[in-house]
């Protein structure tokens, strides 16, 4: 890789009212240099830069955004049908039956896991990902041919992303053979450690919460339970976990996935819990299910307290759902949209829900982006992030560790 200089790009920098006290971003045009190891080496404003004999490539940028990249952190990349063709999702009653139903067809679409999680990581790739954390299945049906193919079909991007793979019992971890496949899985490549409805699917909280921390602390690997029981079931679960991390000194190392039963207790309950969540750093993590709104747990809540909340797109194109697409930007639009977000700046903020933390404004009114990281920007026509985020531009220019991605339109 040789070294790049990219000329005219443009930050976001604050915000200002303009003449009818309407929020608008202010921005400046920069000039970045990127070394041969994707690294950026410099940021310097475009008004002040020497270009002057520069040994490199040189990019005009013609002032397109540059925003951060994006970490999408609940999916399921064994589960997608594409490459399949079109099929629709087989209506169910509950959660029981849709895992019967998927149980049906994991023999069938096992062969095909590396193709069809390739598809959807370029999919996800080209709108703007450059990290996955991935939820594969590890169950008494197929074993660990869905982690076997899920592992080949992320090394061929190894250069342009990274990745996080879960061992996740989707039908149940206190199963016969479970614990022995768990443990196979965390030595075959999976980096973290899954559990699914500690109630309502393995019918014993407490027991499958410890065989979760077991798995955890014999692996020295981090945690991502899915919890979808609601109401008192669902927050006794957190409450329970919680218990764990503090025992065993976890704090910083877990999350809960979807959690809604957190958004239908009372207001005590939940600044309880939310308390003590964000005590232990644990994080949040939701996918929007769009048309549930009573589901969701209180993310702003969360985030007002200091907690971490984090979005991903979940499966698309599945025996779970024949909708959502695999643009993350779509899920914080989605929630903008729920969630009443209509102004410059309550949009913007929201970003960060897509990048694992990371804003676009900061106290010092300087660039996102930071010399010595990884050259990781996502390039629009957009004038702002608030745009970005509303309008949803399908053309996007990548550049992923100091390599270009040049855009197409996703269909």
């Amino acid at each position: 890789m040789k070294r790049q200089r990219l000329d005219n790009v443009t930050f976001e920098i604050t915000h200002e009212k303009d003449r009818v006290d309407l929020m608008q971003p202010v921005t400046k045009s920069f000039s970045i240099i990127v070394d041969e190891q994707g690294v950026i080496e410099s940021i310097t404003p475009t008004s002040s830069m020497d270009k002057t004999d520069f040994n490199g490539n040189i990019r005009d940028m013609k002032g397109l955004l540059a925003t951060p990249t994006l970490k999408d952190m609940h999916n399921h990349l064994d589960k997608t049908y594409m490459t399949l063709g079109w099929r629709g999702t087989i209506p169910v009653g509950n959660l029981k039956e849709r895992l019967a139903a998927e149980a049906n067809e994991l023999p069938l679409l096992a062969a095909s896991t590396k193709d069809r999680s390739s598809k959807m990581i370029d999919s996800m790739m080209r709108r703007g990902v450059n990290h996955i954390r991935t939820h594969v299945n590890i169950d008494p049906y197929i074993g660990l041919k869905n982690l076997e193919g899920v592992l080949e079909a992320v090394d061929k991007y190894r250069d342009l992303m990274t990745f996080e793979i879960i061992a996740f019992p989707q039908h149940g971890l206190l199963r016969d053979g479970m614990n022995e496949l768990m443990k196979e899985a965390m030595r075959s490549g999976a980096t973290m450690v899954g559990g699914l409805d500690p109630g309502g699917i393995d019918n014993a909280v407490e027991k499958s919460l410890y065989e979760v921390m077991n798995l955890a602390t014999e692996f020295d690997a981090d945690v991502d339970i899915h919890l979808h029981d609601r109401g008192h079931l669902g927050t006794y679960t957190y409450s329970t976990w919680l218990d764990l991390v503090e025992e065993n000194n976890y704090q910083g190392r877990t999350a809960i996935s979807h959690g809604f039963s957190l958004g239908d207790v009372t207001e005590p309950e939940q600044d309880e819990l939310i308390t003590r969540i964000v005590e232990n750093d644990m994080s949040i993590m939701s996918t929007i299910p769009y048309g549930q709104k009573k589901a969701f747990p209180p993310i702003d809540k969360i985030r007002a307290a200091g907690g971490s909340v984090y979005l991903g797109c979940d499966g698309f194109f599945d025996s779970w759902s024949s909708y959502v697409s695999s643009d993350l930007l779509e899920k914080i639009n989605n929630f903008c949209q729920l969630t009443g977000k209509i102004t410059e700046t309550e949009i913007a903020k929201t970003i960060d829900l897509g990048t694992r933390g990371r804003q676009v404004y900061n106290e010092e009114q300087t660039p996102w982006l930071k010399i010595g990281e990884k050259a990781n920007i996502v390039f629009t026509e957009s004038t702002s992030t608030a745009e970005l985020i509303a309008r949803l531009p399908q053309k996007r220019t990548l550049l992923l560790n100091g390599h270009w991605v040049e855009p197409i339109i996703i269909s």
